[in-house]
């Protein structure tokens, strides 16, 4: 197929890289930085642009990887571009990544269109193995369908419907299970780097915690003092942050919560 990605950064740059993989041609890269734009359209080998009214008008697909309070506006001046070049918008397709927000943000602006969401946590820096990554897509009509299938399983095996209702609480749980875990990583890696201790001493735990709910449910895998609510060791903990008053309500939060729920 052939595709314009509408976006440069973490999500974009690892698509970008499987779909080349699988034989796809990129025509070019749109993001509104240019050093972004021109990155990615170096790895991929193609031409890069911050100007939506240049965007190349011969794709089958445009894949929109933007940020969510761009993508109405960026739609919009896209499909206008691409009607005013006087590409056939009827022989197109229009997908956006997004898990948060409704695969109707395409609606009255594109007959075609759907979405392509990866749930994966991407860096530039890190190439990910697309194969594997549970993809859900939803699609508008059967003319989207086709092409939104056929373009999914070309670069994972892990392809699954899901409407945009469900998908939000997807996306909630994948905020729950990354960047929040993430933030609690950083916070730990704050707490040792205070006390003159390096951050990998802690990476055996945290690779073990992984691990474990490979074999066992969340619920089960855990442990600690919050689990028995053991209010000595919780209290002095809880002294220990006395000087972030932010940071020690969500220690006792958290702890109550996981109390709660043992």
């Amino acid at each position: 197929m052939k595709i314009v990605l509408i976006g440069a950064g973490n999500l974009a740059t690892n698509l970008g890289k499987a779909l080349k993989k699988a034989g796809h041609d990129i025509l070019q890269v749109y993001s509104h930085t240019a050093t972004s734009a021109e990155a990615l359209a170096a790895i991929l080998d193609c031409p890069a642009t911050t100007d939506l009214t240049a965007i190349d008008n011969r794709a089958d697909v445009y894949i929109l990887s933007i940020k969510d309070k761009a993508l109405r506006d960026v739609i919009g001046e896209l499909t206008r571009a691409l009607n005013s070049s006087g590409a056939a918008l009827s022989e197109k397709v229009f997908l956006h990544t997004a898990g948060s927000m409704p695969m109707d943000v395409f609606k009255d602006k594109a007959p075609h269109y759907g979405v392509f969401y990866p749930m994966q946590t991407f860096s530039k820096a890190r190439e990910t193995d697309f194969s594997i990554i549970p993809t859900f897509i939803e699609w508008n009509d059967e003319t989207a369908h086709t092409l939104l299938t056929t373009l999914a399983q070309s670069v994972t095996r892990r392809v699954y419907p899901l409407s945009t209702a469900d998908r939000k609480y997807l996306h909630l749980s994948a905020v729950w299970a990354c960047n929040f875990v993430n933030h609690c990583y950083d916070i730990a890696a704050g707490i040792l780097s205070a006390h003159h201790l390096p951050f990998d001493v802690i990476l055996p735990l945290i690779d073990e915690t992984a691990r474990k709910v490979h074999a066992l449910s969340p619920h089960d895998a855990q442990t600690g003092p919050a689990v028995r609510y053991d209010e000595n060791v919780i209290a002095a903990q809880s002294a220990l942050l006395a000087d972030d008053p932010e940071l020690r309500q969500l220690y006792e939060l958290l702890s109550k919560s996981i109390h709660r729920h043992a």
